[in-house]
């Protein structure tokens, strides 16, 4: 049975929303996709299709790229959560310049308040090169941070590398 939050972290393409999708199918409970993306180009349209198309039907989507924690307060018990992806979600929050820092916060309160169990996903941003531009900087700053963050609150860590998952910390269902 899946723990009561589960992170799961990975370089983009990594595998690591496919891997998340797994492990809530494996649960067999009713299926929430909170989506956090916004799609402004026909690239991002895209991408959102062909996760909808690899996931399938049976989910109950909220799309919420701002307000997640409202709709995590909305999580029945028998439900579990697939959130993708935290990424989305900090960077749509430093672009509208809010407080980061109070925005995990609230975001961490609600994951540890949320009735279901939550898988969310993440990118690790940290293992590149030093980017050349102080917005690029202080979003890899903030996403290891909530990164750290995420992690020291979750039951069950695994990093995804190459579709591989490696557990970082508790055990695979």
């Amino acid at each position: 049975m899946l723990p009561h939050l589960t992170f799961v972290l990975g370089g983009a393409s990594s595998g690591k929303s496919a891997f998340a999708e797994k492990l809530v199918f494996q649960s067999e409970a009713d299926r929430v996709y909170i989506a956090t993306s916004q799609v402004f180009d026909d690239e991002m349209r895209k991408k959102v299709d062909a996760h909808l198309t690899m996931r399938g039907d049976g989910w109950h989507t909220i799309e919420c790229p701002l307000d997640a924690v409202t709709a995590l307060h909305g999580i029945k018990s028998g439900e579990v959560v697939l959130f993708d992806c935290a990424t989305m979600w900090l960077t749509n929050h430093m672009l509208a310049d809010h407080n980061i820092d109070a925005q995990t916060d609230a975001l961490l309160s609600a994951l540890a308040a949320c009735k279901g169990r939550v898988v969310m996903v993440s990118n690790e941003v940290g293992m590149g090169i030093v980017p050349d531009n102080k917005l690029a900087r202080q979003f890899r700053d903030a996403q290891g941070k909530l990164n750290q963050r995420l992690a020291a609150a979750s039951d069950l860590a695994v990093f995804v590398v190459a579709g591989l998952p490696m557990t970082l910390k508790g055990q695979l269902p």
